[in-house]
């Protein structure tokens, strides 16, 4: 869809600009993706640069690393992640991997 191409066009412009040392800010957003030939609704560039700057980016880009795998199973690890990050810590982390592990083989085992 085209929220999903403009979110991913500024998640590259973000990745890019971190990856150059370069601000990330909404201005530098929009000048590289317009670089590229594409448009974004105006909105985009300032929500991405907004979250990049209170969250940082290796902090969301440690988030996103935790999705994958096969299946279903690949979401609640990511979002166990997202909820330590938020919460400040990862406190009950071991826990919670184990008990998402277990409902990965209750799932798995057939009935």
């Amino acid at each position: 869809s085209k929220e999903q191409q403009d979110e991913l066009l500024c998640t590259y412009a973000a990745l890019i600009l971190h990856d150059d040392g370069a601000e990330i800010s909404a201005q530098a957003m929009a000048n590289l993706i317009k670089a590229s030939g594409n448009n974004v609704e105006g909105y985009w560039p300032m929500l991405m640069a907004k979250m990049v700057n209170n969250v940082g980016m290796e902090s969301l880009i440690k988030m996103g690393s935790g999705a994958g795998g096969g299946g279903g199973g690949g979401a609640a690890p990511a979002a166990a992640g997202a909820g330590a990050a938020a919460g400040g810590g990862d406190a009950g982390g071991k826990e919670e991997k184990k008990k998402v592990e277990e409902e990965e083989v209750a799932v798995a085992a057939p009935l």
